[in-house]
């Protein structure tokens, strides 16, 4: 089938939204929009999608997170800075524990569109229609704020592109140096009941650190630990957005249809209709691609949907992202898994252990459980091993800032105290405190593989 980056404008689009009061001057904005520079270029695109087919061979682990949703009002540098620094920290932990890279990529510089369960909310006696992101309409609730306007395209944009600045300059201006990064927040390791392991691996990497600098490794030079390479991800939902930062790349000579809007996009388990306008979209681009992958998918229509996504069966090019819930993820994904292992696709799997555990407390709260969160993490990297799999990365929505809006952890949040300092616009996320917790507990089950892998090379 013909394929263009407008062609996804005559299939059916879901969480699109229709209600623009004057798409004359909406598609004045997206015309502006395809005039400005690239966010991202071809060439780091095609970088993220070698190191993703590492993953695929089980050599590398995809670590990606970042806020359920960015907003304009909260936006700062430091807020950017304390979200890279935890990402450096958690990459850290699970690069040493688990023996491989560590793919970094951001759920940020984009994530501003949410699809949404419900197309109104009310609140008393006003209705008014939900709010969508951003990108699409304000948070405050009332008539004014949740009318969609064009103009917030160019506002996600900028903002985007200011976030792009501040990260490129943090991964490669030397504030990335492990040295820099290991300033431990570790106030969840001093109530958790293995904080005596935690600590342990915290300080085996300090010592490890410490040996590198003594023999050299740390200087400026051709072994430098100043630079990562760190990418950005969204969902590709506010499709007239991504297609007009879709270019056919001229600069590098691959002549393909690229999304610069990020590095990589997903589709989420909402939008993912085979027939549907996101599927249309993402299946010409040639950025990596992720899938949202929940309990209403079957074996067979996931082979199709991985057909159309990936019909070269190109390593690196389709991330998994297995989003179940903790009491379900266990019945539902070996099935998809067997089906995937079965006929060979070479797919990314990796675990989102957020959506699934989405619940609200008591007086009124949206909030995730961070033991259900935990378990099921713990389930997926049992599951795909057992399935003849690798499980190979992580998705969570985080944040650098310390927040009450998860309840449990070592550091514990309550139902008395999540209204302290609730702050998302949509989602609830992990605070740092948690995400470094989640982390370690990753690194468990990694270093348990890990030396599984060398009893076995060893004949034990």
């Amino acid at each position: 089938m013909t394929w263009s980056p407008a062609s996804w404008r005559e299939k059916p689009a879901k969480h699109l939204p229709a209600d623009y009061p004057d798409m004359a001057a909406l598609s004045a904005v997206e015309a502006r929009l395809s005039q400005k520079p690239p966010l991202v270029v071809a060439s780091e695109i095609d970088k993220l999608k070698r190191k993703l087919a590492g993953v695929v061979d089980g050599k590398a682990f995809l670590l990606q997170g970042g806020d359920c949703a960015e907003s304009f009002a909260e936006f700062s540098a430091d807020r950017v800075i304390n979200y890279f620094k935890l990402f450096l920290q958690m990459a850290m932990v699970l690069t040493f524990a688990g023996g491989k890279p560590v793919v970094k990529v951001g759920r940020v510089a984009g994530q501003f569109a949410k699809p949404r369960s419900e197309p109104i909310e009310t609140i008393g006696d006003v209705v008014l229609p939900s709010y969508r992101g951003d990108i699409i309409n304000g948070m405050d609730f009332d008539a004014a704020s949740r009318i969609p306007d064009p103009a917030r395209l160019l506002s996600a944009y900028d903002q985007s592109t200011a976030t792009l600045n501040l990260l490129r300059a943090l991964a490669t201006g030397g504030y990335a140096n492990l040295s820099n990064v290991n300033n431990w927040n570790l106030a969840f390791a001093k109530k958790a009941g293995a904080a005596a392991e935690y600590l342990k691996l915290a300080h085996r990497i300090e010592e490890s650190l410490d040996f590198m600098s003594g023999v050299g490794l740390s200087k400026d030079g051709e072994a430098s630990f100043d630079t990562v390479d760190f990418f950005t991800s969204h969902e590709a939902l506010l499709l007239g957005y991504e297609q007009s930062l879709t270019r056919q790349d001229k600069l590098f000579g691959t002549g393909g249809w690229y999304d610069t809007s990020a590095h990589m996009v997903w589709i989420g388990d909402r939008t993912r209709q085979l027939d549907g306008a996101h599927v249309e979209f993402c299946r010409g681009i040639k950025n990596p691609v992720g899938m949202k992958c929940g309990p209403t998918l079957e074996p067979d229509d996931l082979i199709r949907l991985i057909d159309a996504l990936n019909p070269t069966n190109e390593a690196g090019k389709l991330v998994l992202i297995a989003r179940y819930g903790s009491e379900k993820v266990g019945h539902g994904l070996p099935k998809l898994v067997r089906a995937v292992q079965k006929e060979g696709r070479k797919v990314v799997w990796s675990c989102d252990p957020m959506h699934g555990n989405t619940l609200k407390t008591g007086n009124g709260y949206k909030t995730r459980p961070f033991d259900r969160v935990m378990s099921e993490v713990r389930t997926f990297m049992e599951v795909l091993p057992s399935e003849g799999a690798y499980a190979g990365g992580v998705h969570l929505e985080m944040t650098g800032d310390d927040v009450t809006e998860c309840l449990g952890g070592a550091t514990p949040v309550t139902e008395q105290n999540i209204a302290s300092r609730y702050h998302t616009h949509c989602d609830p996320r992990l605070n740092a405190d948690q995400s470094l917790e989640l982390a370690f507990t990753v690194a468990h089950e990694l270093r348990e593989a890990r030396q599984v892998r060398r009893l076995a090379a060893a004949g034990l």
